[in-house]
C-alpha cells in the first residue's frame, strides 16, 4: 500500500513539475485568450503558486515561485522515493 501512494505522489509532483514548466513557458508568449489548454495549466498550478508569492518577493521583475516550487516538488519526490 506504501509502494502505491508513493508512487501516486511521486507521479503526481512529476505532473505538477511539467505543469509549472509549461506555465512559464507560456508566460512567454502573448496572452492565448481562451485557449483551453492555458486555464488548466493556470487553474492547477496557481494553488501552488499563489501561497509561495505572498511568502517570496520578486526580484524585480522576475517571479522565483515557480522556481522553489520545482525545488520543494523535487523535495518531496526525493524525500518519497527514500522512505
Amino acid at each position: 500500500m506504501v509502494t502505491i501512494l508513493s508512487n501516486f505522489v511521486n507521479i503526481l509532483a512529476q505532473v505538477l513539475i511539467f505543469a509549472i514548466v509549461a506555465r512559464a513557458i507560456l508566460t512567454w508568449f502573448p496572452n492565448t485568450g481562451n485557449n483551453p489548454f492555458v486555464a488548466i495549466v493556470y487553474q492547477v498550478t496557481e494553488p501552488i503558486l499563489a501561497p509561495l508569492r505572498r511568502i517570496i518577493p520578486r526580484i524585480g521583475m522576475i517571479d522565483i515561485s515557480p522556481v522553489v516550487a520545482i525545488l520543494l516538488l523535487q523535495l518531496v519526490i526525493l524525500v518519497i522515493g527514500q522512505a
